[in-house]
């Protein structure tokens, strides 16, 4: 008998210190309010080095079209361009090139999300996410990722291939 009641004891402690986390866990996390207002300090931090990253492939590469991208796809920027291209006994043919990195709008899930989508004369080359829930959200991380996916794209289209 008395290891039943230590049983139960046992199960008593476990519940009342899950009880317990649960409410450490939902102060750390904030209100939903909380959380829209870290959201949208992440999304003006990290759209600002979107914008700055391509503006400076913009320069490097003389024809792409720099726009700010804002709405219902999220908030960062995108570079493109059109380019004909000319070969002898061919007819003229498009070569679409462009790069959108943006941070997606705050839902439910609680997380900072990062696309990117690019593409160099046709060919899609880019197409990658990176979230972290926004509790534990580290903006140097997403800078270097954002760094890392513009200078590749930016590698790419200057092979020329």
């Amino acid at each position: 008998m008395e290891f039943e009641k230590r049983l139960e004891r046992a199960i008593q402690r476990g519940q009342r210190s899950g009880v317990e986390h649960g409410r450490e866990t939902a102060a750390k996390v904030g209100s939903e309010e909380d959380l829209k207002g870290l959201h949208t300090q992440l999304r003006i931090e990290l759209s600002e080095h979107i914008e700055e990253c391509l503006r400076r492939v913009a320069d490097h590469f003389l024809g792409f079209k720099y726009e700010t991208v804002f709405g219902d796809e999220g908030w960062g920027a995108r570079i493109s361009r059109d380019d004909v291209q000319v070969r002898a006994g061919q007819s003229p043919s498009n070569a679409y090139s462009r790069l959108q990195l943006v941070i997606r709008p705050f839902s439910s899930a609680r997380i900072v999300e990062l696309n990117a989508r690019g593409a160099i004369r046709n060919k899609e080359t880019i197409s990658r996410s990176h979230f972290q829930f926004l509790a534990e959200a580290d903006v140097d991380s997403f800078r270097e990722l954002i760094d890392l996916w513009v200078l590749e794209y930016a590698e790419q289209y200057a092979t020329g291939k």
